[in-house]
């Protein structure tokens, strides 16, 4: 090849070059200001003027500042004198037998993002670890060691629980959060919905629609806080209400559709409230038009097959779950607690189609 065809030959396309990292330093220069008034700014340091904070705090959020998780940690530790291996990753272990099938349920699904947008505030990484049959929890110890991540979630498992050598993982290396009471070992501290308040809220508004004769159907060992709420609504106002009924569901639906036919017909109700997504197929196996012959509410309008019902707030809970993991981290408190927090996130009362006034 001649030196004029070796002078033509195009040059390789650039690799293109990841976005700069935004700093305390970069959000102090263009604010003018210290970078000290920046790191207390972001902290809500009373020490900062209310409208010097969101000043500041509103060009951090322009400028795509995210804060750096290991230097907070380390920070926080030279503060403390304690120290600990930090990382800038949170554990999401899922053991489910079908690993989508966790996240198949929209009420978990904003578990994950609640969580996700949170640990990214704090400039953390929430990564899923799908276990199921394949990794075996003294695995998955060795692994999250050798990552260097000490931070764990675990997302609600229904009835599939985690293998059982899961006791013997040694939780004094991490700080841990459970979402909801499904998997009840390790003993660490949750976040969930207020299920005894929601129950109250529905069977108050359930009232108020006009609703007088109201039936609660339930898988058999789910929701018992969602059942004290709806009993103890009708107990404090017994004389102002007629009773609730009660109706408890198999696992195997279908197989008490009879069961659950002659539940309705004794009963003569006009409304349900419900945890099970199959409850408004079986009223159409039966007849029961939705809402014309009985109005339907869900526990959960995102999962329970009815759009009026609770919302139960789950991103929030996930986003609480990470906020209490943080101070858990900032705090070396790691392993099972002496004492567990259990955090409720209030519900909301949404009403719609499937239960009108009457």
């Amino acid at each position: 090849m001649d030196k004029a065809s070796a002078s033509s030959k195009p040059s390789a396309p650039a690799k293109a070059s990841a976005p700069p990292v935004t700093t305390l330093r970069d959000l102090a220069a263009a604010l003018k200001v210290s970078h000290s008034t920046v790191s207390r700014a972001l902290r809500d340091s009373p020490h900062i003027s209310p409208a010097r904070r969101k000043e500041i705090q509103e060009a951090a959020e322009r400028m795509g500042y995210r804060p750096n998780a290991i230097a907070t940690l380390l920070g926080h530790q030279r503060h403390t004198g304690q120290k600990h291996q930090v990382t800038s990753e949170i554990a999401w272990i899922n053991y489910w037998t079908d690993p989508k099938k966790l996240r198949s349920f929209e009420e978990f699904n904003l578990y994950w993002k609640g969580a996700s947008k949170r640990a990214e505030e704090a400039g953390y990484r929430l990564e899923e670890f799908h276990c199921g049959g394949e990794l075996n929890p003294l695995r998955l110890e060795k692994i999250l060691v050798a990552r260097n991540i000490h931070a764990i979630l675990i997302p609600p498992h229904g009835g599939v629980q985690p293998p059982a050598d899961w006791d013997k993982i040694d939780w004094k290396k991490f700080g841990i959060v459970r979402l909801g009471y499904s998997v009840p070992s390790p003993c660490a501290h949750l976040v969930t919905s207020n299920h005894l308040t929601c129950g109250m809220l529905a069977i108050e508004n359930m009232w108020r629609l006009g609703y007088k004769r109201i039936g609660f159907v339930a898988t058999p060992n789910q929701h018992f806080l969602f059942r004290a709420g709806f009993l103890l609504k009708q107990t404090l106002q017994l004389k102002e209400q007629p009773p609730v009924f009660t109706f408890l569901s198999s696992d195997n639906h279908l197989a008490k559709l009879p069961t659950f036919s002659k539940w309705l017909k004794k009963n003569r109700l006009d409304a349900i409230l419900t945890d099970l997504a199959e409850t408004r197929p079986m009223l159409d196996q039966l007849g029961y038009r939705v809402p014309e012959d009985i109005g339907l509410a869900a526990t959960s309008i995102l999962d329970g097959n009815a759009d009026a019902g609770i919302d139960q707030n789950s991103e929030e809970i996930g986003r609480v779950a990470v906020e209490t993991l943080l101070s858990l981290l900032n705090n070396n408190e790691y392993g099972i607690p002496p004492i567990v927090r259990e955090i409720v996130i209030t519900g909301t009362w949404v009403d719609g189609s499937t239960l009108p006034p009457r």
